[in-house]
């Protein structure tokens, strides 16, 4: 069996001992962590966030009685992390208003779903907002519960996937998700231009190239 993406019947206590050893992976493994569990009652998934508390692993998700465990990789934090400064970048330069909510836990009981995402953003300065306006996942692992999925029942309007160095968008139409060519949530935005900028040295360079370009297609 696969290490890093197993499906097993949950007990409670198998439940906390996969939460040991999910939080115990050290954090420059090369490769996600990924355990997902089968027969979690929505009472579990709520006794696992808890036991969990302020750290921030493992990000946790729940859909329909699974449960998956993600302790993500050095590299796949260096990447969400190098994508959202970036998008930060963006709306700075093009005077969006934003706030940040980095891995906001979404949840609701009646649905039976819960997520956790990367990085994600309620855009535009509006206040109150009970889902993000947009949800950022870096794909570094197979393996996993279905995000889309997930988040289609939330209702979070549009999901980018990073994966393999192209980030593709997801963008809700009515109660299924649409892969589009442009982002709705940041118009104007280039995903492929962002992208480019990930594999910077440093994130204070990608940061400053970035800027740099951005400055370079208004004429500055």
């Amino acid at each position: 069996m696969d290490p890093r993406a197993s499906d097993v019947r949950d007990t409670a206590g198998y439940t906390d001992r996969m939460l040991a050893h999910a939080l115990a992976q050290a954090p420059a493994a090369p490769q996600d962590h990924i355990v997902v569990l089968s027969g979690v009652t929505w009472a579990d998934y709520q006794r696992m966030l808890e036991i969990r508390g302020d750290q921030s692993v493992p990000r946790l998700a729940y859909l329909e009685g699974r449960l998956e465990l993600m302790s993500p990789s050095a590299t796949h934090e260096s990447i969400k992390s190098m994508i959202g400064r970036l998008v930060e970048v963006y709306c700075l330069e093009r005077d969006i208003e934003f706030h940040t909510l980095g891995s906001w836990t979404l949840e609701e009981k009646a649905l039976e779903r819960g997520a956790e995402p990367d990085e994600c953003y309620v855009l535009g300065g509006r206040e109150g907002a009970t889902r993000p306006d947009l949800a950022i996942e870096v794909v570094w692992t197979s393996g996993g519960l279905d995000k889309l999925e997930i988040y289609r029942k939330l209702g979070v309007a549009e999901v980018w996937y990073w994966r393999q160095g192209r980030i593709s968008v997801h963008r809700l139409r009515g109660d299924r998700y649409e892969e589009v060519d442009v982002s709705e949530a940041l118009p104007g935005i280039d995903l492929a231009q962002l992208a480019s900028f990930i594999d910077q040295p440093t994130t204070s360079a990608a940061i400053r190239a970035y800027r740099e370009a951005l400055r370079g297609s208004r004429g500055e």
